[in-house]
């Protein structure tokens, strides 16, 4: 088996119209498709994180919230490639999301820091 590139990541809000602000207004991601499945009662919305991935947003009627903190077992984070850290934060910050302070990669020496979804999901922007 050969994997080409991760193609999506699902993320289940609890808040639709507030984690598509997030991630359509704050984080930039281009909207592909709006849909809204009646029988579910739940939206999709997909989105394009720049040319390589997509990110699909779902709602669903009272979704169990997932545990975070402290190191549970399960996917760590979504990590985001930047071109300039200290803008991205700083934008971020203009917007009142919540950043850690920016932190070296002792491995790659590298800048990263993390901050929250509106459901607390943990992200990082990491610098290219």
């Amino acid at each position: 088996m050969r994997i080409n590139k991760v193609h999506h990541i699902a993320i289940i809000c609890s808040d639709y119209q507030r984690s598509k602000h997030f991630y359509v207004d704050l984080l930039g991601f281009t909207v592909l498709l709006e849909t809204y499945r009646e029988e579910r009662k739940s939206y999709k919305l997909d989105l394009a994180v720049g040319d390589n991935c997509q990110i699909e947003l779902f709602s669903f009627e009272n979704p169990p919230e997932r545990i975070t903190n402290p190191e549970a077992r399960g996917l760590r984070h979504l990590a985001f490639e930047v071109d300039d850290i200290e803008e991205s934060v700083k934008i971020l910050m203009n917007h009142g999301i919540e950043i850690e302070p920016v932190r070296f990669d002792e491995t790659t020496g590298k800048r990263f820091t993390f901050f929250r979804d509106p459901d607390r999901l943990p992200l990082e922007l990491y610098e290219r």
